[in-house]
């Protein structure tokens, strides 16, 4: 499947709602019908304080299939393992801040990276000395938090991005649900402009995809982070080409813990007061968009000097 070819379907397909400790059975219910009410059909539940249960299959209404087939996870570290990208719902600013956008601006980054990776299935497939069975997937997560607290400090800083809604400044709090309706809408809608726009190539269905978002695609969402008025804001860039898979959650971890046991080996992290380095390593690793042969360099120098 090529970019051209890709339906709307399949680009909702690659995304995936993760839900952390839910207290009401009853919001996941909801949640898996706002989904299905805007064609997204992979639901992850992590550690639920009470599971899914018939007053969640009453709330789902016509979602309840997407409940029969959702995902419990013990830990949010298993639920994102093999995602590559990883957004956050949050309606505030916290500690070690990750680039913030709008629902739109999430939904052109989600797509962009979706076609990027598979122009690179795409290519590997026309060469069968690098064509790679295994590869895997693109998975991408979307978190949202407790009905009363959201997402804590540490769930935050495994997303790459945080997405926040714009709402009352005076309480700007969703319930999980229409966090969850509000940010599927988004999508769903740019995915529709999105694929109109990669199949029929004419100027005025990338009229319209512009108009959906206040991005300069020279330098991805950095011009509409720029403008903002929050001092010391950098900009960020969002990869278009890759020639190698971007590398998932789980190794983006296993390199901060890797280089976290090399600082310490060196004497440059003490392991009682690591603080927030490994947020920082995590914030460095979502800025960086490391790929698979990147990953494999970083891994064998980090392992050489440990061994050294």
């Amino acid at each position: 499947m090529s970019c051209s070819t890709a339906t709307v379907t399949d680009y909702l397909s690659c995304l995936q709602v993760v839900m952390v400790n839910t207290t009401l059975p009853a919001n996941i219910g909801s949640a898996a019908r706002a989904m299905h009410t805007m064609g997204l059909s992979r639901l992850t539940v992590v550690n639920p304080k009470h599971p899914i249960d018939e007053t969640s299959i009453a709330h789902a209404a016509g979602g309840s299939e997407l409940l029969s087939a959702a995902l419990i996870a013990p830990t949010l570290e298993a639920a994102i393992a093999d995602c590559q990208l990883v957004f956050a719902a949050s309606s505030r600013s916290r500690h070690l801040p990750r680039p913030v956008v709008t629902p739109t601006q999430a939904a052109k980054i989600m797509l962009d990276f979706i076609d990027g990776q598979l122009a690179i299935s795409q290519e590997a497939a026309s060469n069968t000395q690098t064509l790679d069975d295994n590869r895997p997937p693109t998975n991408i997560a979307i978190l949202f938090g407790r009905e009363d607290r959201g997402l804590t400090n540490e769930e935050l800083a495994y997303a790459d991005y945080h997405i926040q809604i714009d709402a009352n400044p005076a309480y700007p709090v969703l319930n999980v649900a229409s966090a969850v309706q509000v940010i599927g809408s988004f999508i769903f809608a740019y995915a529709q402009n999105h694929h109109n726009a990669v199949n029929n190539k004419n100027d005025e269905d990338k009229k319209a995809i512009d108009k959906l978002n206040d991005t300069d695609e020279s330098t991805g969402i950095a011009s509409a982070l720029t403008t903002s008025a929050a001092p010391h804001l950098l900009d960020t860039y969002l990869r278009q080409q890759w020639d190698e898979p971007a590398i998932t959650q789980q190794q983006l971890q296993q390199l901060i813990q890797r280089t976290t046991d090399l600082m310490i080996q060196r004497s440059l992290a003490d392991s009682t007061q690591l603080k927030s380095l490994p947020s920082r390593l995590s914030r460095l690793g979502s800025r960086l968009q490391l790929d698979q042969k990147e990953y494999q360099l970083l891994s064998a120098l980090i392992a050489k000097i440990l061994k050294d």
